[in-house]
């Protein structure tokens, strides 16, 4: 949250630009001094100061990034300088229902597409346009306007308990059918099932494991956020609870765990779908430093997506 502050001393009034973020479960400040200017707006500061606030911020977080992720240093050095430069710069140029709104077509756009959508990019930008659709199946059209509906449950009223995660499922897959021809069943899946040749956790393990695996989030919430964020997607693709949409029910919960530390919206992108596959698959078997890899290119992936827009 940025704003000007005008403070008075001696009969005379003085402007600071002011920005409060929270990092860790912490609050913090960056105050710079004005001056007597003339009124400068909170945007026209951030656009012209706009590396300067930027490094403020980004070296005020920067020893408190993950000792255990060393390898990725230089890579979440960007992340991180990149992601408070697009967060200021999208404020500073007043853009954020615009690039909300983008991020999430091409969210919704890959997502869908991960699991089979065939609905043409240009058919996507009418229903976010209200315009007449011209595609002709339309459990690929519901499924993308669910998944709008999710994401503003996701934002505004998901919370991170049992009863939020059937809640997203379920708009996700309202009046949908999967590929077998059958609606989507309601709750946690009651049958096994088999993803990529692999078994997943058995049915009656499922609530148990996500009991778990929130406890497991608000005990480490206020840990690195990134890591927070991929871990939990993670430990959550290896429940699988749901008989199908897990994979877009996860992307969802990752992102609202980005979200509420200030990230910008991450998209895995649909052409790197295989590697996605592959790099969960081999973290299952032990090795996370391909799945972390592959994350953190995904979320630059994101940023140099925001950064375009931009332009």
């Amino acid at each position: 949250m940025v704003s000007i502050i005008k403070k008075e001393n001696n009969g005379e009034k003085y402007n600071y630009f002011v920005k409060k973020f929270s990092f860790l479960g912490k609050s913090y400040q960056i105050s710079k001094y004005i001056g007597k200017k003339p009124f400068v707006s909170k945007e026209e500061y951030l656009i012209e100061n706009l590396e300067n606030l930027t490094k403020c911020e980004f070296d005020l977080k920067k020893p408190f990034f993950p000792k255990d992720l060393i390898y990725f240093n230089k890579l979440i050095d960007k992340i991180e300088y990149d992601s408070i430069k697009l967060n200021n710069l999208i404020e500073g140029k007043q853009k954020q229902i615009f690039i909300e709104s983008k991020l999430l077509e091409e969210f919704v756009f890959n997502s869908n597409n991960i699991e089979g959508s065939k609905l043409p990019k240009s058919e996507l930008e009418k229903i976010f346009e209200n315009k007449k659709i011209d595609h002709l199946n339309k459990n690929e059209i519901l499924e993308a306007k669910n998944s709008i509906k999710a994401y503003d449950y996701l934002k505004n009223d998901f919370s991170f308990n049992i009863r939020s995660i059937k809640k997203l499922y379920q708009i996700l897959t309202n009046g949908l059918v999967m590929e077998t021809g059958d609606k989507y069943p309601t709750g946690f899946r009651k049958v096994p099932l088999v993803v990529g040749n692999e078994s997943t956790m058995d049915p009656e393990k499922i609530s148990d494991e996500l009991k778990s695996l929130l406890t497991w989030y608000k005990l480490n919430k206020n840990s690195y956020p990134l890591k927070l964020a991929f871990d939990f997607h993670l430990y959550y693709e290896s429940i699988h609870p749901f008989r199908d949409g897990n994979g877009r029910t996860g992307r969802l919960i990752m992102n609202k765990i980005l979200l509420k530390n200030n990230y910008p919206l991450m998209i895995v992108f649909k052409d790197n779908k295989q590697a996605y596959f592959n790099s969960i698959k081999q973290a299952r078997e032990g090795k996370t430093i391909n799945y972390y890899q592959f994350m953190l290119l995904q979320q630059k992936k994101s940023y140099d997506f925001i950064e375009n827009l931009l332009k």
